[in-house]
Order: structure tokens, then sequence, then C-alpha cells
């Protein structure tokens, strides 16, 4: 196991560097430069020329890149363009609170989805199977915006059970409950395509190990059928499932440029795309490499996990 994580995270290195050079290569071609954005637009274009050699900017772009990679190699993001702070800095200021939100989101959707998976499995064709697999079908299928939009109007227009947006009331001591207050709407918007997701996977492969013949051994022998559900067959039924547990990081990131962006959630999904309008090279750069690393860590994990509940998986 050990000689194939190793394996795993000297090939990461290529696929990372391939993901930073298109990802400079994509910036640099979009119209603009963060000069343009950062100065009037009435600036002398010598001022604005002294601006875009500040920053690095009227050299090559091959030579923009080695400069920028050579920093990350000793640990230096840079220093936003906007901010004219350490990129690092603002990533560790955003990054719990996109943290919470993921987190909370995954127990939302693995506490729900796993039970009512169980549950449609083994009472298949019942009514509560027909509206589990309908909710999955529909969870899958609706965009994470559209969702957060009529949640919004729906809760926080129309009934005003739920706050519009932010992390905590505005001039409000801060406050546990006002927090979890800001924080349900967003984590059942990020959560809902997984939990969709998780219960069509544990749905599917429950009904394919309750037909196995240990089961059916288990019963004759006596087990009550809790226990032969839950004991022995959740184990097994679980070995394809936890490969959705990798992947759902890649979607928590995803949707969290979306979900922190219409909630208003001052994670690094929302800087990302602050960053992207206002074409602070340096943040982008930082935040797609991050995002690139956190879904190459899950990948990697969902493969430990599955050779931990599946003994059989040898690496």
């Amino acid at each position: 196991m050990t000689a194939y994580i190793l394996r795993r995270l000297i090939m990461t290195i290529p696929i990372l560097i391939g993901i930073s050079i298109l990802s400079f290569a994509i910036m640099h071609l979009a119209p603009g430069d963060p000069a343009s954005m950062l100065l009037d637009p009435s600036i002398k274009p010598e001022d604005r020329e002294r601006m875009a050699e500040r920053l690095g900017l009227n050299d090559p772009p091959h030579i923009q890149y080695l400069k920028w990679m050579g920093n990350i190699l000793q640990g230096e993001l840079g220093t936003s363009y906007v901010q004219r702070r350490p990129v690092a800095d603002i990533i560790m200021e955003r990054l719990p609170n996109t943290l919470v939100l993921m987190i909370a989101s995954s127990l939302f959707a693995i506490i729900l989805a796993i039970p009512f998976g169980v549950l449609s499995a083994t009472r298949q064709y019942s009514a509560l199977d027909y509206s589990v697999t309908t909710f999955s079908f529909i969870g899958v299928a609706t965009p994470n915006f559209w969702l957060g939009l009529m949640l919004l109007m729906i809760f926080s227009v129309q009934l005003g059970w739920f706050p519009a947006g932010g992390i905590q009331t505005i001039n409000a001591p801060f406050s546990i409950w006002d927090w979890i207050h800001h924080l349900i709407l967003p984590m059942i918007v990020l959560g809902t395509y997984d939990m969709a997701s998780l219960m069509r996977y544990t749905r599917s492969s429950m009904l394919e190990v309750i037909r196995q013949d240990y089961i059916r051994t288990a019963r004759a022998k006596g087990f009550r059928e809790r226990t032969v559900i839950y004991k022995h067959g959740l184990r097994n039924a679980m070995i394809p499932v936890i490969t959705i547990f990798g992947l759902m990081l890649p979607t928590f990131i995803g949707g969290s440029v979306v979900v922190e962006t219409l909630f208003s959630w001052p994670g690094i999904g929302q800087l990302f795309i602050n960053s992207v309008f206002q074409r602070d090279y340096p943040v982008i750069m930082a935040l797609t490499m991050f995002s690139a690393v956190l879904v190459v860590i899950g990948n990697l994990l969902a493969d430990i996990f599955y050779a931990i509940v599946d003994p059989r998986i040898e690496y």
C-alpha cells in the first residue's frame, strides 16, 4: 500500500504541472489585463505601462509562468494584485468557511443518503422506494444555482425563515445559532446533488448484495433481518459507494463556487469568482492549484478506503 501511495503521489506531479500550464494559458488568452482593471480608465498610457511593468505583465507568458512556478516551489504564492496582500493569507482567511460548508454538506448528504438508500433497497417497489428513486433522479438533475434561487425565494424572501446570505447577522454579536441559521440553506443546496447520487448508488449496490448466497445463508441461520442487512450486507454494499465519497470532493469544490456566490458565503469559492472578475492572476492560480491538489487527495483517499473496506483488493 505504501508503494502504491508513493507511485500515485509521483504521478500527480505531471498532472498538476499540466493543470497549471492550462490554467495559466487560459487566463492570458482572456481579453484585458490586470493593469487595466486596477487603474482608472482615464489614466495616462505611460502610467499604465509602469503598472504593468511593476506587476511583471510585460514579460512573455512563458517567462511569467516560470517565475510563478519558481515562487511556488519556494512556497511563495505571490501577492494579490487587488488586495496587495500575500495570497496565502487571503486564502487562509476564507478556507475555514469553505471547509465548514463542505463538511456540513458532506454529513448532510451521508447521514440521509445511506439509510434511505438501504431502506429503498430492502423495500423494493414500495412507496418509499419510488419516493427515494424519484428524489434521487430529481436531485441529480437539479442545478445548484436553480435550487439555491428557489430556496432563497421561498424560505428567505417569502417566509423569512432563513437569512438570504452572509455568514452572520450584520452588527450582531457572534452566536452559534445565528451562524448555523446562515449555514442551513447553503448546506442543503451544496449537499443535495451528492445526497441524491449516494442514494442511487447505495440502493443499487444494496440490491445486488441482498441477492447473494451468504445473505440467504445468514437468514437461514436465524439472524435477525436488521443484523443481516446492516452487519453482513451493508459492509459489502459500501465497497462501490466508497468510490463516490472520493468523487464528492470535486463536486463540492465546483459547487462551492456557485453556492458561496449565491449566498454571499465568504469562502474560497466566492474569492475565486471575485478574483476572476478582477483579473487577480496570483489568487486565481493559487486557488486553481489548491483545488487540483484537493481533487487528487480525494481520489487517493477513495482508493485507500476501498482497500480498507475490501481486504481482497491489493495494490
